[in-house]
């Protein structure tokens, strides 16, 4: 077994991320198996050299120890590119649209309320007709997954451990329906989605635990995965660490942080039973 965790350096840990990374590292070694860190500054203008190093600290603060070297995913932005040109050159189109073209095409009075999967607003294909891009070109313009060449009846599943248990199935078609032509590409770096494949493959990811809000976008990477030739690891979508009024943990409404907890005097332990996991015996 080898785990991940794989945070952003955009502000600070909460508990949210804290359950997430002694899950995935309490599990992984438990079995006797590995796990391993990366951090996801793809978007450098909102990256910060303090907050990563606070990621360092504040997993080492909490007892969680990784496997090898830390893999950082702006460092890799040639090793995306060229997957687009390579396997995938047959699976992406360059669009123009913007988030506010998107928008207006999408809500358009003819086509009634826009749809939405767990991308936002489902991509109304305004750009996919357009000419081919010579693979050379593909980095410098933004990307979306082509959809129409592959066969509309082809079906692909993963294993899921913990949201649920089974094996869900999908069809591309239903693909096309409920999630669409995703970015793949943002002009100058790769999209969460294809650099999470991409990585979890080079990094030798057996079992994916994170949070069940990624439950849907799942689909996108077991996609991505076949068209790239990787093996689709196993899935746990672990439940959401929520507030006192039942609402999702984020950076951006401003959870309290592991770093305020510390700092109030809280131990590893308490943050432990703060978010419902075992003590680790010592």
């Amino acid at each position: 077994m080898r785990t991940r965790f794989a945070p952003s350096p955009t502000g600070p840990l909460h508990l949210g991320h804290a359950y997430s990374a002694l899950l995935a590292h309490d599990t992984a070694r438990a079995q006797g198996g590995s796990f391993v860190l990366r951090i996801e500054d793809l978007d450098q203008s909102r990256a910060r050299p303090e907050w990563e190093q606070l990621i360092y600290d504040d997993l080492a603060w909490l007892g969680i120890t990784w496997d090898g070297p830390v893999l950082r995913q702006s460092e890799r932005t040639d090793i995306y590119a060229t997957a687009l040109r390579g396997p995938l050159c047959d699976h992406v189109f360059a669009c123009h649209c913007n988030r506010r073209d998107v928008m207006a095409a999408a809500a358009a009075p003819q086509d009634g309320e826009p749809a939405f999967g767990p991308d936002g607003i489902i991509y109304p294909g305004t750009c996919a007709g357009l000419p081919a891009v010579a693979p050379s070109d593909i980095p410098t313009q933004n990307m979306r997954l082509r959809l129409d060449r592959l066969n509309p009846d082809l079906r692909l599943s993963f294993h899921e451990t913990c949201f649920t248990d089974h094996t869900p199935e999908f069809s591309v078609s239903e693909f096309q329906r409920d999630i669409g032509s995703v970015v793949l590409w943002r002009q100058h770096y790769a999209a969460y989605h294809l650099a999470c494949v991409i990585d979890d493959y080079a990094q030798g990811i057996t079992h994916i635990i994170r949070g069940a809000d990624l439950f849907e976008s799942t689909q996108i990477h077991v996609l991505l995965q076949h068209l790239l030739g990787y093996d689709t690891p196993t899935y746990c979508h672990h439940r959401l660490i929520t507030d006192e009024t039942g609402k999702r943990l984020a950076k951006r409404h401003d959870a309290k942080s592991i770093q305020a907890f510390r700092a109030q005097g809280a131990t590893p332990a308490d943050i432990r039973h703060m978010v419902g996991l075992p003590r680790i015996s010592t």
